[in-house]
Protein backbone atom coordinates (compact mmCIF):
# COMPACT_ATOMS: atom_id res chain seq x y z
CA UNK A 1 0.00 0.00 0.00
CA UNK A 2 1.43 3.22 -0.85
CA UNK A 3 2.04 5.57 2.07
CA UNK A 4 -0.52 8.54 3.36
CA UNK A 5 -3.54 6.72 1.77
CA UNK A 6 -6.65 5.20 4.25
CA UNK A 7 -6.99 1.79 4.37
CA UNK A 8 -10.43 0.50 2.76
CA UNK A 9 -10.61 -2.19 5.67
CA UNK A 10 -8.79 -0.58 8.55
CA UNK A 11 -9.32 -3.53 11.12
CA UNK A 12 -9.59 -7.00 9.29
CA UNK A 13 -10.40 -9.88 11.23
CA UNK A 14 -7.52 -12.60 11.39
CA UNK A 15 -7.84 -16.44 10.76
CA UNK A 16 -6.08 -18.83 12.30
CA UNK A 17 -3.37 -20.08 9.19
CA UNK A 18 -4.31 -23.79 7.70
CA UNK A 19 -1.49 -26.37 9.19
CA UNK A 20 1.43 -27.86 6.93
CA UNK A 21 0.54 -30.70 4.84
CA UNK A 22 3.16 -33.69 5.01
CA UNK A 23 3.91 -35.61 2.68
CA UNK A 24 3.37 -38.73 1.48
CA UNK A 25 6.12 -41.19 -0.06
CA UNK A 26 4.08 -41.36 -3.54
CA UNK A 27 3.99 -37.25 -3.47
CA UNK A 28 7.46 -37.35 -2.84
CA UNK A 29 8.34 -39.58 -5.52
CA UNK A 30 9.20 -37.98 -8.79
CA UNK A 31 8.76 -41.26 -10.70
CA UNK A 32 5.16 -41.75 -9.76
CA UNK A 33 2.46 -39.75 -11.21
CA UNK A 34 0.50 -37.72 -8.76
CA UNK A 35 -1.92 -35.55 -9.97
CA UNK A 36 -2.15 -32.44 -8.91
CA UNK A 37 -5.41 -31.92 -5.90
CA UNK A 38 -6.99 -28.73 -4.05
CA UNK A 39 -4.55 -28.81 -1.12
CA UNK A 40 -1.58 -28.68 -3.57
CA UNK A 41 -2.91 -25.96 -5.50
CA UNK A 42 -3.86 -24.30 -2.17
CA UNK A 43 -0.60 -24.79 -0.71
CA UNK A 44 0.53 -22.57 -3.26
CA UNK A 45 -1.97 -19.49 -2.30
CA UNK A 46 -1.07 -18.41 1.53
CA UNK A 47 2.13 -16.76 0.91
CA UNK A 48 0.54 -14.17 -1.67
CA UNK A 49 0.32 -10.57 0.58
CA UNK A 50 -2.74 -8.64 0.91
CA UNK A 51 -1.95 -5.33 -0.91
CA UNK A 52 -3.07 -3.37 1.94
CA UNK A 53 -2.06 -5.27 4.72
CA UNK A 54 0.61 -6.67 6.15
CA UNK A 55 -1.38 -10.06 6.48
CA UNK A 56 -1.45 -13.06 3.98
CA UNK A 57 -4.65 -13.72 1.64
CA UNK A 58 -5.06 -16.35 3.77
CA UNK A 59 -4.77 -14.79 7.26
CA UNK A 60 -7.62 -12.43 5.85
CA UNK A 61 -9.76 -16.15 4.73
CA UNK A 62 -9.98 -14.38 1.39
CA UNK A 63 -8.39 -17.89 0.02
CA UNK A 64 -9.72 -20.83 1.92
CA UNK A 65 -9.22 -24.59 0.20
CA UNK A 66 -12.88 -25.26 0.07
CA UNK A 67 -12.77 -23.12 -2.65
CA UNK A 68 -10.13 -24.72 -4.79
CA UNK A 69 -11.35 -26.83 -7.77
CA UNK A 70 -9.07 -28.99 -9.64
CA UNK A 71 -9.47 -31.35 -12.31
CA UNK A 72 -6.08 -32.68 -13.03
CA UNK A 73 -7.05 -34.59 -15.96
CA UNK A 74 -8.53 -31.80 -18.36
CA UNK A 75 -5.75 -29.24 -16.83
CA UNK A 76 -8.60 -27.15 -15.09
CA UNK A 77 -7.61 -25.10 -11.34
CA UNK A 78 -10.55 -23.07 -10.44
CA UNK A 79 -10.16 -20.55 -7.54
CA UNK A 80 -12.56 -18.23 -5.64
CA UNK A 81 -11.34 -15.87 -3.53
CA UNK A 82 -13.76 -13.78 -0.74
CA UNK A 83 -12.82 -10.08 -0.41
CA UNK A 84 -12.59 -8.87 3.03
CA UNK A 85 -15.17 -6.20 2.20
CA UNK A 86 -18.14 -5.66 -0.30
CA UNK A 87 -16.40 -2.90 -2.08
CA UNK A 88 -12.70 -3.71 -1.67
CA UNK A 89 -10.68 -1.86 -4.73
CA UNK A 90 -8.24 -3.94 -4.74
CA UNK A 91 -10.26 -7.19 -5.47
CA UNK A 92 -8.90 -7.38 -9.03
CA UNK A 93 -5.39 -6.80 -8.03
CA UNK A 94 -5.91 -9.74 -5.55
CA UNK A 95 -7.05 -12.15 -8.09
CA UNK A 96 -4.09 -10.61 -10.77
CA UNK A 97 -2.17 -11.89 -8.29
CA UNK A 98 -3.18 -14.97 -7.68
CA UNK A 99 -3.69 -15.87 -11.16
CA UNK A 100 -0.17 -14.55 -11.82
CA UNK A 101 1.24 -17.19 -8.75
CA UNK A 102 -0.50 -19.44 -10.40
CA UNK A 103 0.38 -19.44 -13.87
CA UNK A 104 4.43 -18.99 -12.47
CA UNK A 105 3.82 -22.21 -10.07
CA UNK A 106 1.73 -24.53 -12.46
CA UNK A 107 2.76 -26.40 -15.87
CA UNK A 108 1.76 -24.78 -18.56
CA UNK A 109 -0.72 -27.08 -19.47
CA UNK A 110 -3.10 -25.61 -17.01
CA UNK A 111 -6.40 -23.07 -17.63
CA UNK A 112 -6.91 -20.89 -14.41
CA UNK A 113 -9.83 -19.77 -13.65
CA UNK A 114 -9.75 -16.94 -10.56
CA UNK A 115 -12.88 -15.12 -9.28
CA UNK A 116 -14.79 -13.88 -6.80
CA UNK A 117 -16.70 -15.63 -4.67
CA UNK A 118 -20.28 -15.35 -5.54
CA UNK A 119 -22.27 -12.35 -3.78
CA UNK A 120 -19.30 -11.11 -1.89
CA UNK A 121 -18.57 -8.32 -3.84
CA UNK A 122 -20.09 -5.29 -5.42
CA UNK A 123 -18.75 -5.70 -8.93
CA UNK A 124 -18.60 -9.07 -8.81
CA UNK A 125 -19.17 -9.30 -12.57
CA UNK A 126 -16.78 -6.50 -13.86
CA UNK A 127 -14.06 -7.94 -12.14
CA UNK A 128 -14.60 -11.27 -12.93
CA UNK A 129 -14.94 -10.47 -16.71
CA UNK A 130 -11.00 -9.08 -16.09
CA UNK A 131 -9.87 -12.03 -14.76
CA UNK A 132 -11.27 -13.97 -16.96
CA UNK A 133 -9.83 -12.12 -19.98
CA UNK A 134 -6.51 -13.27 -21.25
CA UNK A 135 -5.63 -9.94 -23.40
CA UNK A 136 -6.59 -7.65 -20.30
CA UNK A 137 -4.61 -10.14 -17.76
CA UNK A 138 -1.58 -9.72 -20.45
CA UNK A 139 -2.12 -5.94 -20.97
CA UNK A 140 -1.84 -5.73 -17.02
CA UNK A 141 1.28 -7.41 -16.76
CA UNK A 142 2.83 -5.52 -19.57
CA UNK A 143 2.49 -2.71 -17.04
CA UNK A 144 5.51 -2.21 -14.98
CA UNK A 145 4.15 -0.21 -12.36
CA UNK A 146 1.15 -2.78 -12.32
CA UNK A 147 3.19 -5.37 -12.39
CA UNK A 148 5.72 -4.87 -9.54
CA UNK A 149 2.76 -4.23 -7.49
CA UNK A 150 1.97 -7.66 -8.29
CA UNK A 151 5.27 -9.11 -7.44
CA UNK A 152 5.18 -6.97 -3.77
CA UNK A 153 2.07 -9.57 -3.21
CA UNK A 154 3.72 -12.70 -4.55
CA UNK A 155 6.96 -11.60 -2.47
CA UNK A 156 7.56 -13.88 0.54
CA UNK A 157 7.32 -11.95 3.72
CA UNK A 158 9.38 -12.74 7.26
CA UNK A 159 6.82 -13.80 9.88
Amino acid sequence: MSGGTHLENANPVIFQRTGERLQTATEEDEDIHDPIDDREIFDILPSINDPEHPLSLEDLNVVEQIRVKVNDAASIVGIEFTPTIPHCSMATLIGLSIKVKLLRSLPDRFKIDVHITPGTHASEEAVNKQLADKERVAAALENSSLLEVVNQCLTTRSI
